[in-house]
């Protein structure tokens, strides 16, 4: 009689053991089938039937002087820089447009949608002792990788306030500096605590709509669905604007601004 009990529990044993194993293994294959699914909703520009915003940013004023930064306390800054570099806190381009001017989808995207943070990298350089870009994009999420090109020690010093402040400092030939910010905003500004005139602007945003006008002071958005959107532009020195545009399937769009020195 003790052998057939004893014969019973064991065989219990393993059932239960084994449908414990089962159990464990079916809630792990239930939670990596479920990663994708997660991501599997967002969305991407439509590039073939999206519309298209287009547009400049004009200066109306006297173009002020740029300024030369002073890095002769930093032999190596001078030395790297073949001739004296200029402060980019305000660059008026030849044609008289603005350079250095953050252009996004303030709103009017559907509210349904939300936006896939892309895969690849933003970079921004330290290099003749000065931030390059000057005023760069990423969506909220995407890593940026912060390089330093001198032969100098320099730190990466955002100060933002709708997420963390960090302070880290990045030595010369040390790897890259890999960060990301989780919530929306513009424009984040950036310092280095090492030399006093390297500034930067990030704009962090949640949607994939953004630009920065370059040497001709234009900027476009492309693959819009649909819809009614406020398209702002900032700028560092001289605050921001927008104004609304209405776009339909395959339509283009102009939304020119100035904005007055």
């Amino acid at each position: 009689m003790k052998k057939i009990l004893l014969g019973v529990g064991l065989t219990l044993a393993l059932t239960l053991a084994g449908c414990g194993g089962w159990e464990k293994t079916e809630e792990k294959k239930v939670d990596t089938a479920a990663a994708p699914a997660a991501g599997g909703g967002s969305a991407t520009p439509d590039m073939d039937n999206g519309a298209t915003i287009t547009g400049k940013v004009a200066f109306d004023g006297t173009p002020p002087v740029m300024k030369t930064l002073d890095m002769s306390a930093v032999p190596a800054c001078t030395a790297a820089n073949k001739t004296p570099a200029k402060s980019e806190e305000v660059v008026v381009n030849s044609n008289g447009t603005l350079k250095n001017t953050f252009v996004w989808v303030k709103a009017g995207l559907p509210a349904d949608k939300t936006w896939a943070v892309p895969s690849g990298n933003v970079d921004l350089t330290q290099v003749g002792c000065t931030y390059s870009p000057h005023v760069v994009g990423v969506m909220a999420g995407q890593n940026m990788n912060i390089k330093n090109a001198d032969p100098t020690n320099h730190n990466i010093h955002p100060s933002p306030s709708n997420n963390p402040e960090y302070n880290q400092s990045q030595p010369p030939g040390s790897p890259d500096i890999a960060h990301s910010f989780a919530r929306e905003e513009v424009l984040i500004p950036v310092k280095c605590n090492v030399h006093n005139w390297m500034k930067a602007w990030i704009g962090v945003v949640n949607n994939p709509f953004f630009a920065v006008t370059g040497d001709d002071g234009t900027y476009s958005l492309k693959g819009l669905p649909p819809g009614t959107y406020t398209i702002e532009v900032v700028h560092e020195k001289y605050g921001k604007q927008e104004q609304q545009v209405t776009v339909g399937a395959k339509d283009s769009k102009t939304a020119d601004f100035t904005i007055k020195g």
